[in-house]
């Protein structure tokens, strides 16, 4: 099941996701930081949201995805993770799907991400929903995280 951020109890859940990942692979940066520490300011305020898949007994959010909107239908796809003793079983493809499909419902004309090489199937993942690589200068933003070396879009 997958649904909208809609308390503390799932910005929590949003956080310790990306937290895990991150900190596992990369390093935290401040923008990680800024938005996992408000997701209703920094992504739902603006236009944006948080998807949370759940577990269907419990209800615990074992996956996320943020959208960003930016002027112009212009979206950003971006902190998704899903935990990893829920990997392997198409989570992470529903939260795609469900992204997109979020980002059109919301007048999305563009939908963009930073990815990194290391992430392979995640890669393989946005290839099979139909992004395509770009190049930075293709980027509607200046300011982009370091790890990104990865760049997609799907018009």
């Amino acid at each position: 099941m997958v649904s909208s951020i809609a308390s503390q109890r799932d910005a929590d859940a949003f956080r310790a996701l990306n937290e895990e990942w991150i900190s596992r692979l990369f390093t935290l940066e401040e923008e990680d930081r800024a938005i996992l520490g408000d997701p209703f300011g920094r992504i739902v305020g603006p236009g944006g949201d948080v998807l949370l898949a759940r577990e269907q007994d419990s209800g615990t959010a074992v996956g996320c995805v943020a959208l960003l909107a930016y002027p112009d239908g212009v979206f950003e796809l971006a902190k998704m993770a899903v935990a990893p003793a829920a990997q392997g079983r198409g989570i992470g493809r529903r939260l795609v799907a469900a992204a997109i499909e979020r980002a059109r419902a919301r007048g999305g004309t563009r939908l963009f991400l930073g990815t990194n090489s290391k992430l392979a199937p995640a890669i393989h993942l946005y290839e099979e929903a139909g992004f395509v690589r770009i190049t930075r200068n293709r980027l509607p933003v200046a300011d982009y995280y370091a790890r990104a070396d990865t760049l997609m879009e799907l018009t």
